[in-house]
């Protein structure tokens, strides 16, 4: 279940943050971490943005109470990397952002890593088209 976080009311009004707001900070704050060589949006988000459309919340399932908010990142790290210790830095860098960003209390950021990049595939996703032979 999906809420909107509604937890500040000003003499204004009420200050809501949309739960689309914090897979977006989820994402771009994983992707920060060295050793992070993309998010994992599933067979579906891949396709999406193969099609041209950028999705910063790839990979990331948020619940958002209240005042707390609990978030799974789904991502792929480049071979040579410690893992635990990018999984930790990703939980540290995603609390600390959606905190600081938000003011909500993140009680959990569970870190799904579900494959290993090496270089060399890295380097085919950017190199030129081949040349058509003739």
């Amino acid at each position: 279940m999906e809420m909107i976080a509604d937890y500040e009311k000003t003499d204004l009004g009420r200050i809501e943050i949309a739960p689309e707001v914090i897979e977006v900070i989820t994402g771009l704050a994983a992707s920060e971490v060295e050793g992070v060589a993309h998010m994992s949006g599933g067979f579906v988000g891949d396709i999406a943005e193969r099609l041209g459309r950028k999705n910063l919340a790839k990979g990331v399932k948020v619940e958002v109470g209240k005042k707390e908010a609990a978030v799974d990142v789904y991502l792929i790290v480049e071979y040579g990397y410690k893992i635990p210790e990018v999984a930790r830095n990703i939980q540290d860098n995603v609390r600390n952002a959606i905190e600081n960003m938000t003011g909500l209390r993140v009680v959990e950021v569970n870190v799904h890593i579900v494959d290993v990049e090496f270089k060399s595939e890295r380097k085919l996703d950017v190199e030129e088209p081949h040349q058509r032979v003739r």
